[in-house]
């Protein structure tokens, strides 16, 4: 049992990030994604793209993550070998619990989930025959533990088709990352040369495209949820462990092409309770001094504080944090604050449960 003073207390990140000549998320034909937003075409990147690339710099910060895969049988039945099984039984074990779970489909799995279901077999000889789909999710659900090997799977969330007393409802929501502005993909024409060659000439031509842009970026971590499904436990260092890789993570796609290696250039942090609010940027930022960052910066800040007046006391805003205008307020200077906005969620005492 726990005390969740931080039910529908969430922390809203609008972030500022200028990238140029690069291609950060592909379509199906290798281009830049794009979008149409207030009539123009505006620069995207998908919010699973980044969200990929923030859970695996949570990795680099210490978070012990779970597994999002389609070979759950294979890790179960090396959980079984580890408890002695032979070969042919961790193998039969282990594929049919893995069809109790999802049927040739990605899903998030832990290895403390992985142990238990080896357990639960060994109890049972490791006989399939014996194994019971009802029991086998009993088990999943009493061993799954994101505070100790899943934080992933409590931020983003688990669908377990099979079994729905398994899902985990996800604290963050992303939104697509676009452009404030109209962007317009282009073209690099490039040849490559053969380093043996006989005769002069490229002997590679193709080409590939990319465009620049100023991106904004919606993030909200719903602290209540986190707190709900963690049950209480460390729920301020996976705030920092988050807001850590939010800041470094970078989509994948060309980066030793056409690297993407901008940090934030601004960020305005609201700690609200009430509705989530993401700015829609729907009349696109004209250039200003040759650059989109500060017309951006204006457009951000006066539509938030307009929202603020409009949603009077609805708007429950607890604090509000400005990254990228003060030098001295810098990112741990943020981490440290949203931190301490995530003291609110303890466990109760075994007393009082």
């Amino acid at each position: 049992m726990i005390n969740n003073s931080l039910k529908n207390v969430r922390i809203e990140f609008h972030i500022l990030q200028s990238f140029p000549v690069t291609c950060l998320n592909r379509d199906d034909v290798g281009a830049p994604k794009t979008a149409i937003v207030g009539g123009v075409q505006r620069a995207r990147v998908s919010s699973q793209s980044w969200k990929r690339a923030v859970r695996l710099a949570m990795h680099e910060f210490g978070a012990k993550l779970g597994m999002r895969t389609k070979h759950v049988g294979k890790i179960i039945a090396q959980a079984c070998v580890d408890l002695e099984a032979n070969e042919e039984q961790a193998r039969a074990c282990g594929d049919l619990m893995a069809t109790y779970l999802s049927k040739d489909t990605l899903l998030f799995f832990t290895m403390s989930e992985a142990k238990a279901f080896a357990e639960y077999a060994k109890e049972l000889g490791f006989d399939e025959k014996k194994l019971k789909e009802k029991d086998a999710h009993k088990v999943a659900k009493k061993a799954l533990n994101p505070a100790v090997d899943g934080i992933d799977i409590a931020l983003f969330g688990r669908m377990v088709a099979q079994a729905a007393e398994l899902n985990v409802e996800a604290a963050t929501s992303f939104s697509h990352a676009i452009s404030t502005h109209k962007a317009t993909n282009e073209v690099e024409f490039f040849t490559a040369l053969d380093d043996l060659a006989t005769e002069p000439g490229s002997a590679h031509m193709g080409s590939l495209e990319f465009n620049s842009a100023t991106y904004y970026r919606y993030v909200c971590l719903d602290l209540g949820q986190l707190c709900q499904t963690l049950a209480g436990h460390n729920l301020p260092d996976a705030v920092e462990n988050f807001t850590k890789a939010l800041f470094v993570a970078v989509p994948a796609a060309r980066q030793t092409t056409q690297s993407g290696a901008s940090p934030w250039e601004f960020a305005k942090v609201l700690v609200r309770k009430g509705q989530c609010l993401q700015i829609p940027f729907e009349t696109a930022i004209k250039s200003k001094d040759s650059g989109f960052i500060q017309p951006s910066i204006d457009a951000m800040t006066a539509y938030l504080a307009k929202q603020e007046k409009l949603h009077g006391s609805l708007f429950g805003k607890l604090a509000e944090y400005t990254y990228g205008q003060d030098e001295s307020f810098n990112i741990d200077t943020l981490i440290a604050a949203l931190k301490a906005n995530a003291d609110g969620c303890v466990k109760e005492d075994k007393a009082d449960a």
